[in-house]
């Protein structure tokens, strides 16, 4: 009993004298705070809902459009890829490769392909009216998803024919008659294009713009003249490359936008390819396309009943993207024609489409129910083996399986000699990465709110304690201090990550052999242990977190930033002298927050992974360290010379990418 009383009496009593030592008079948390739901869904949906309530904030004039209207056209450029690629001026040859001709009545299909970079060809079918006297105007019909293509479209591409217009229908790399890729993280687990800044948009827009190039040098066509369509994937490009190219005279997209608002909140998101959002590192909607396209006529063709854009968050882009147009005097230049039923056409829509067109770019004023639909009748269907391009299979060096390697261009490693040199490449990195990487983080954080959530004398020397503060706006996470020395004393403090799914007492374990000047910090950030979600949630939040301009990863930077903030406020920490330990995949956290914080001491790390360009599991479950555009500038392994001269201690295997980093720091350490 006296054993008892006397370990009651020094609970008292620690209980007495830390409330003011450590948690400053903090408020002790008896109930959870309705406002800090530490819901990802919740979280996501709020700001998809800021994204796109926000496209023209501050925009109330034409003067104040055209102040950012350069600087969102290369806010697009750059998140669809394309920032390397000569926009404007000389290209690279087109080496136009005609492999085939079909005589029609009133018109004829010329098969052929394009390169629209060295060695990446499209495969497409031109057609071209009898009799064509003058140059005329031109229709770029753009493909959706659909496995036969242009044998798919082909109706459409006949109807613009016989209607007098020149139409190239040209391939996307994903069907057709060579097979790339647009599913990467929709259903390979390639989530590292996200970290690439990849984009197989990019790579279609790419290949339209080259497409474009090919009209404007046939004869038969009024450069001038121009127009571009397309239905869903199709739908999709047919904004952006009028967005990004002025030679676009008229655009008619179908059924291929939504806002983030909508997409988020009614999983939309979740049947998209990752073809129908840019990489979003600047938080744009779909508005902001639109706009690019002003004041030049926008026809959006819409179903009521489409499985992929809700008709209200469509109705919500016309209306907004019109006040741009009004800007410029020419509110009817754009319109919304809306059908009855699923993602699809309707008879509606495409005679509609028709007429658009021939008013627009021919300067025909003619009803739709005049302009005629198309038909589809199985008679006039040519089949695949006649419309096909490649007759002998397409270019031995065809880089279009494999574009997702190489269009975009990544990280090198550079030679560093010294200090100064370092400072240099770290500070590159930082301002890149602030940017382009972590872009998202407030811009002005909220206040951390500490409050006291549970306090013990088990666990350490001198007792536990746990906090709790507010990371971001509806998330108020948790740290639990363990203190092994005295807290009248400042001492060094290490925060150690919780990994998700992790046993019980996996971290305590890890650390258990800590230097025992150090404290102790248990943390978890969003997506671990109590903050976490359901498994298979993950694949949705990966990419709807993406789609939102963030990332997983991302977040947990932040998250951990903030821990770090909060920690430094604590009597017994010593601000100097904080350290961060993690394993697996957690490591990728630790060092990328200490990269930013630029004060940390000390970094144990366990197994890193690497290197951020790896696949993940196709659907999406599992660790999620992609970052948005990393890659195009640094990558993990780097790390460590970047942390230069913090203190790192590894655990296990260093990978041997970290090589590099070995060999520069032995450099470093010389000088």
């Amino acid at each position: 009993m006296v054993t008892h009383f006397k370990k009651a009496y020094f609970f008292l009593l620690i209980l007495f004298l830390l409330p003011g030592l450590n948690a400053q008079n903090l408020p002790v948390q008896t109930q959870p705070d309705p406002d800090q739901c530490n819901n990802i869904r919740t979280y996501l949906m709020q700001e998809a809902e800021k994204i796109t309530d926000n496209s023209f904030n501050g925009i109330t004039t034409l003067q104040d459009w055209e102040k950012v209207k350069t600087k969102r056209y290369n806010e697009l450029v750059e998140m669809l890829g394309l920032e390397n690629m000569p926009m404007k001026g000389t290209r690279s040859e087109l080496n136009v490769k005609i492999t085939g001709i079909i005589q029609e009545k009133g018109y004829r299909i010329e098969k052929l392909y394009y390169e629209s970079l060295p060695a990446l060809y499209v495969p497409a079918n031109l057609y071209v009216p009898d009799n064509i006297q003058k140059p005329r105007a031109a229709i770029l019909y753009v493909c959706g998803h659909s496995p036969t293509q242009k044998v798919h479209y082909q109706a459409h591409a006949r109807k613009f024919a016989q209607l007098g217009f020149v139409c190239l229908i040209i391939e996307t790399i994903q069907w057709g008659e060579v097979r790339g890729d647009h599913w990467g993280c929709y259903s390979k687990g390639w989530f590292n294009w996200y970290s690439r800044g990849y984009n197989p948009g990019g790579v279609e827009a790419w290949n339209a713009i080259r497409g474009l190039d090919l009209l404007s040098e046939r004869p038969e066509v009024d450069p001038e003249k121009m127009g571009v369509t397309g239905i869903s994937g199709g739908g999709s490009q047919s904004w952006y490359i009028a967005a990004l190219d002025p030679r676009v005279k008229a655009v008619a997209p179908v059924c291929g936008a939504s806002t983030l608002k909508f997409h988020i909140l009614t999983r939309t998101i979740d049947g998209h390819c990752d073809c129908m959002m840019p990489i979003n590192t600047y938080r744009l909607d779909y508005q902001s396309i639109g706009a690019l396209i002003a004041p030049r006529p926008l026809l959006i063709a819409q179903a009521d009943r489409d499985g992929l854009n809700t008709i209200e968050s469509v109705r919500e882009l016309h209306a907004d993207i019109k006040n741009i147009y009004k800007f410029y005097g020419k509110p009817e230049n754009i319109s919304l024609v809306v059908t009855p039923g699923g993602h699809s056409y309707h008879r509606i829509s495409r005679e509609k489409i028709f007429s658009f067109f021939m008013k627009h770019l021919m300067g025909k004023q003619i009803p739709p129910e005049s302009a005629g639909d198309i038909n589809e009748s199985p008679e006039v269907q040519l089949s695949e083996e006649e419309l096909k391009v490649y007759i002998d299979g397409p270019p031995e060096n065809d880089r279009t399986t494999k574009i997702q390697d190489s269009f975009v261009k990544l990280h090198t490693d550079p030679e560093i000699s010294n200090k100064k040199e370092l400072g240099i490449f770290r500070d590159s990195v930082k301002r890149f990465l602030k940017r382009e990487t972590f872009g998202a983080f407030p811009k002005i954080p909220e206040r951390l709110e500490p409050r006291l959530i549970y306090r013990t004398a088990d666990g350490a020397p001198y007792g536990s304690d746990i906090y709790s503060f507010v990371s971001e706006k509806g998330w108020r996470l948790k740290v639990d201090i363990r203190w092994k020395n005295d807290p009248y004393k400042k001492k060094p403090l290490m925060i150690v990550l919780r990994s998700p799914d992790e046993d019980r007492w996996e971290s305590e374990g890890f650390i258990n052999d800590l230097d025992s000047d150090w404290n102790i910090a248990f943390f978890e950030v969003r997506g671990v242990g109590e903050n976490g979600w359901a498994p298979d949630l993950q694949w949705h939040i990966r990419r709807a977190s993406a789609w939102t301009g963030r990332t997983v990863a991302s977040m947990q930077v932040y998250d951990l930033l903030r821990c770090i903030e909060f920690c430094r406020t604590l009597k017994g920490v010593d601000a100097d002298k904080i350290g961060i330990a993690a394993r697996d995949d957690m490591t990728v956290i630790a060092m990328y927050s200490a990269l930013l914080d630029g004060n940390c001491q000390t970094l144990i790390l366990k197994n890193p992974p690497e290197s951020q360009d790896r696949p993940s599991q196709p659907d999406g479950r599992g660790p999620a360290i992609e970052m948005l555009n990393c890659l195009r500038v640094t990558d993990v392994y780097q790390l460590p010379v970047l942390l230069f001269p913090t203190r790192i201690e590894f655990v296990g295997k260093i990978p041997d990418t970290y090589q590099w980093s070995e060999k520069t720091l032995i450099k470093l350490r010389k000088e």
